[in-house]
């Protein structure tokens, strides 16, 4: 009889009929949401397909008709203009992190605004700042530092955040401006040394998630978007550096 009750609560706990959900996700989110994404699997049976990459693409790809049904931008403002044209459902967005900016060296001396006003370093990586949110964050400091004229000619401009982080880690640049989810994990920088960018130098980097039409109607398309503001989740995000 113990058995049987077991059984029975084991297929309450279960969804109905377990479902997948195809999510563009925004490279700076890529070690977070591959732990969430285990686990999501694990507590609700939901498979969620990743496909990792620059947020600007993704919008050119959805609008495009690719297969996504969530999509976890890298900004506010491209899942609102989804809403907008009509390729996103209205009401279901909202920010899922707040990323941080971080001034990263691969290498282990100490790292901060001192280093950068010093210039010695040959070469600094950002990415794109026309469309990564990252990038545009990271001129938003030099700017703020009154640092641009200092550092134009060692600027190492990267497609992504993913590339920036890329250029310093194979030794292409010294110093990259990246998202610090790239180099911390468990509360702590994994490699190497950074300065974490005081959040006043720039514009706050929130990044929303949004159900797209494709995923209107789908359980496991809302259930990851549940799923992303649960405790459990938030706790894995916030390992990674990001604010609520």
């Amino acid at each position: 009889m113990k058995h049987a009750t077991v059984l029975v609560a084991a297929l309450f706990a279960a969804p109905a009929v377990a479902d997948e959900v195809q999510v563009a996700v925004a490279s700076n989110f890529t070690a977070p949401m591959k732990q969430i994404a285990a686990a999501f699997e694990t507590d609700t049976g939901h498979k969620a397909q990743l496909a990792f990459g620059g947020t600007g693409k993704f919008y050119a790809q959805i609008r495009n008709g690719a297969p996504f049904e969530v999509l976890l931008a890298a900004d506010d403002a491209t899942p609102a203009r989804l809403v907008t044209e009509g390729a996103a459902v209205a009401g279901t967005g909202f920010t899922y992190a707040t990323g941080r900016l971080g001034l990263w060296s691969a290498g282990p001396g100490p790292v901060d605004e001192r280093t950068l006003k010093r210039g010695a370093f040959g070469h600094l990586a950002i990415a794109n700042p026309k469309l990564a949110p990252y990038g545009a964050a990271a001129v938003e400091t030099l700017t703020a530092l009154k640092l641009v004229d200092a550092v134009q000619a060692k600027l190492v401009q990267a497609e992504n955040i993913a590339q920036a982080h890329q250029f310093v880690a194979t030794g292409n640049a010294e110093l990259g401006f990246v998202a610090l989810s790239q180099v911390m994990k468990d509360g702590r920088i994994g490699s190497g040394s950074a300065w974490i960018v005081p959040a006043h130098l720039h514009q706050p980097i929130r990044q929303d998630a949004v159900l797209l039409e494709k995923g209107k109607g789908r359980p496991a398309a809302e259930a990851l978007l549940k799923y992303l503001r649960s405790d459990k989740a938030q706790a894995v995000i916030k390992s990674f550096g990001y604010d609520r």
